[in-house]
């Protein structure tokens, strides 16, 4: 049994990939458990497990008496003076017990038991090693599929990239590299499920991160990302430094650093901004391409903005399938009413003409 057990933690170890301390702890559980049928929890003093030669010590309380009748919980005077020539009849002593309790368990029994113990100490294993990397990035290869999720290979565990998690523009193949970020670990009853993301703003933030030098040691800061996941993205940034531009350390030389994220996110563009304290400033920022003429605050408690375009602008600044106004507006967190010159001259033409004709009747 020791010698089987030892080769049991070897072969745990290795199939898991994880410390034979987590295997022993494992095996200490499970004895307990098989403990726990015969003594009560109470009654049992100890448990060890000697990590060289396989030996299961359990030690459990005893009353020594002149003659047993019950050998669970009693035991000999003449056996009890074999381990404290002191004792005397009625002591409680601690004995070990551990052929007793192997004694009536089958290897298969404490294999399986083992076995038990060992999986469900993996899944918490798991579950403390992929809880705190919540919110960075990692990398899997594709092994399956399951309805609309794509499950990853992440080594020590599976990652899950449901559909609402992955752009529309992505599809994947079995053995195909993946790079998303852990959104969340669930406790399921199959194990942890690491929930993964690729159109999360915080997986296009942590791509930034890794590509750009200045936005991982703090001197750029990212205000803000706005994100349809798979077509176009913009994100405000802010230089704690005068002399870094934050716009143009962001693409690179010959666009080099923003190319890198562009090839990760397969096609989706990025708008890359730079954040103002003035909400005008960083309306004209935001829309660019587009010339603004003017910007207004209609409704502070709405949070709506009145922003006025040249004519030939107004298509620049809508942008394709309203794609550049939309985004604009999540990053800014303020809902844009995008008016022509044209239609605002109109405009305040109808309020003057309104104007003049209620004059008109005051003097009548």
């Amino acid at each position: 049994m020791q010698e089987n057990i030892l080769q049991m933690i070897n072969q745990l170890s290795k199939e898991k990939g994880v410390h034979p301390s987590f295997i022993v702890n494992a095996i200490k559980e499970a004895i307990r458990e098989a403990a726990k049928k015969y003594y009560k929890a109470k009654d049992i003093v100890s448990l060890d497990f000697d990590e060289r030669t396989g030996e299961v010590i359990v030690l459990v309380k005893k009353k020594v008496v002149q003659k047993v009748s019950n050998p669970e919980k009693e035991i000999s005077w003449e056996q009890a003076r074999k381990l404290n020539p002191n004792v005397k009849i009625g002591n409680i002593i601690p004995v070990n017990a551990s052929a007793e309790i192997l004694g009536r368990i089958s290897a298969q029994t404490a294999k399986q038991i083992i076995f038990q113990k060992v999986s469900e100490a993996e899944k918490l294993y798991i579950y403390n090693e992929f809880y705190p990397k919540i919110g960075t990035l990692v990398n899997g290869v594709v092994r399956r599929f399951d309805n609309d999720s794509v499950i990853i290979d992440l080594e020590k565990a599976e990652g899950i990239l449901k559909r609402k998690e992955r752009p529309a523009n992505e599809s994947y193949n079995r053995g195909d590299r993946v790079k998303a970020v852990i959104i969340d670990v669930l406790k399921n009853s199959k194990g942890p499920q690491v929930i993964l993301s690729r159109s999360d703003n915080l997986f296009l933030k942590r791509l930034m991160e890794l590509e750009i030098p200045e936005i991982a040691d703090g001197t750029i800061e990212i205000k803000g990302i706005a994100r349809l996941p798979g077509e176009r993205a913009k994100v405000a940034v802010y230089s704690k430094h005068k002399d870094v531009d934050p716009v143009g350390s962001c693409i690179g030389v010959k666009g080099g650093r923003i190319g890198a994220i562009l090839k990760e996110l397969k096609g989706e563009k990025i708008d890359i901004v730079q954040w103002s304290p003035s909400l005008e400033e960083f309306v004209k920022n935001t829309l660019s391409p587009a010339k603004i003429l003017s910007v207004r605050r209609l409704d502070e408690k709405e949070k709506k903005l009145e922003v006025v375009v040249p004519e030939s602008q107004l298509s620049v600044a809508i942008g394709k399938k309203g794609q550049n106004v939309k985004l604009a507006s999540k990053l800014l967190g303020w809902q844009l009413e995008i008016k022509t010159s044209e239609e605002k001259m109109k405009e305040m033409g109808e309020i003057l003409s309104a104007n003049n004709e209620r004059g008109s009747d005051g003097k009548d």
